[in-house]
């Protein structure tokens, strides 16, 4: 009887090491946990404590609900490998995040909330839109910034990108890479990301120029900012425009195809 029950403890203890073993991450696991409580304590509070209190009680409305994402981001990690990202978005001094991590072989990692701000755009702008961090759900896909991005990686972005649009009405337009909204400041996705693609399944806009005859008078940093890039540094505009939309091309300038491109784009996203 003594044999069996320590072979039963010592089963038991397999089993104990082999869970916690299984996932390397139930540290920061539970550090996200305890923040994420943190947040729910402060919503749960009425009335708030910061606020002007001067009526007899309070009066709590029935019409709200959770902010929404509105924008989408997606970035290359620009590192070596899925883990490795894994681990710096659960390293407390890299400062950066994102909602999801995309790895080659087309699993995804869901790290954050959609209704939570990630911290992966930075200072960027598009459109009027300033706080991106705030307004949208960023995914990395595992790529070291020089590589064509994996079918799997594509094929698992398509479709959490399908989930996302329906989850939360967000626009076509509003399906953006980290280069459009930070013109040299970021490069990624890289030229090998296929924005086209992603496009005839509703993710962003392309152009067609068949037939197109650009007028005398168009004016294509114009066409870049109601596009939705920051012109203030129109050679980075430009650039940044050109990996997303003529990613064989590396120049700054704009020449007349460049123009049919925009002309139809300013079309659409207008």
């Amino acid at each position: 009887m003594k044999n069996y029950t320590k072979v039963i403890f010592a089963f038991a203890g397999v089993i104990v090491i082999n869970a916690c073993s299984h996932n390397p991450y139930l540290t920061t696991n539970k550090a996200y946990k305890k923040q994420a409580k943190s947040y729910a304590k402060i919503i749960a509070q009425y009335p708030v404590k910061d606020s002007v209190v001067n009526s007899p009680y309070w009066i709590g409305t029935t019409n709200f609900n959770m902010r929404k994402p509105n924008f989408v981001i997606i970035h290359h990690t620009a590192q070596n490998s899925c883990d490795q990202t894994l681990k710096t978005f659960t390293t407390v001094k890299s400062k950066v995040s994102a909602h999801y991590v995309i790895c080659k072989d087309g699993t995804i990692h869901h790290m954050l909330n959609d209704y939570l701000r990630a911290w992966q755009a930075g200072v960027s702008k598009w459109g009027n839109a300033t706080d991106i961090n705030s307004l949208s759900i960023g995914i990395e896909i595992d790529n070291n910034g020089s590589e064509p991005f994996t079918d799997s990686q594509i094929k698992s972005l398509i479709e959490l990108l399908g989930r996302l649009k329906e989850a939360y009405d967000i626009p076509s337009t509003n399906f953006i890479g980290h280069s459009d909204i930070a013109p040299g400041r970021k490069v990624d996705p890289n030229r090998y990301f296929p924005w086209q693609k992603l496009s005839e399944n509703g993710f962003g806009y392309w152009y067609d120029t068949t037939g197109i005859k650009v007028p005398e008078n168009f004016d294509a940093l114009q066409a870049l900012r109601i596009i939705g890039y920051d012109i203030k540094k129109p050679e980075a505009a430009v650039y940044s425009f050109k990996l997303h939309f003529v990613q064989n091309d590396s120049t700054k300038i704009i020449n007349d195809e460049d123009k049919k491109i925009l002309y139809d784009l300013e079309k659409k996203y207008q």
